[in-house]
């Protein structure tokens, strides 16, 4: 089954997802978060879509390891997920992911307003990504 990486944040919801094999991470699209939860009829859809079997959630800790406010609001969100879903809802340390894809980005010399656009689905892949190396059984 595949796995979906998820980078969650106040507006949009990055999604990426890997192939069948669990190698590797692409990136799907950007869920635009509404505030009326239709985010996660979104979620379940592109889940029935493409076969997944488990959900990986970015978790934002600070530098210093510790889960802030921003972090508490992602498990809270994954929690949901997982009641939602009935599927395995995994966090993963998503330090820095969002500036690395930012960076990468800047390096390509992707215009401001196209890297607004893609940034937070490749957040999602360097997630999911980092998730999939660390449980490689290759």
């Amino acid at each position: 089954m595949k796995v979906m990486g998820l980078d969650y944040g106040d507006r949009r919801i990055g999604v990426a997802v890997s192939d069948a094999f669990g190698w590797t991470a692409q990136g799907l699209e950007v869920i635009e978060r509404r505030g009326d939860d239709s985010e996660f009829g979104k979620i379940a859809d592109l889940i029935r879509e493409h076969e997944i079997g488990e959900v990986v959630v970015g978790l934002p800790k600070n530098m210093n390891g510790t889960v802030g406010p921003r972090g508490e609001i992602c498990i809270e969100f994954a929690n949901r997920l997982k009641e939602l879903l009935g599927l395995p809802v995994h966090l993963w340390d998503e330090r820095l992911t969002t500036r690395s894809a930012e960076r990468t980005l800047l390096e390509a010399d992707v215009s401001r307003k196209k890297r607004k656009q893609v940034v937070d689905k490749l957040a999602a892949s360097l997630i999911l990504q980092n998730y999939l190396d660390a449980h490689s059984t290759r």
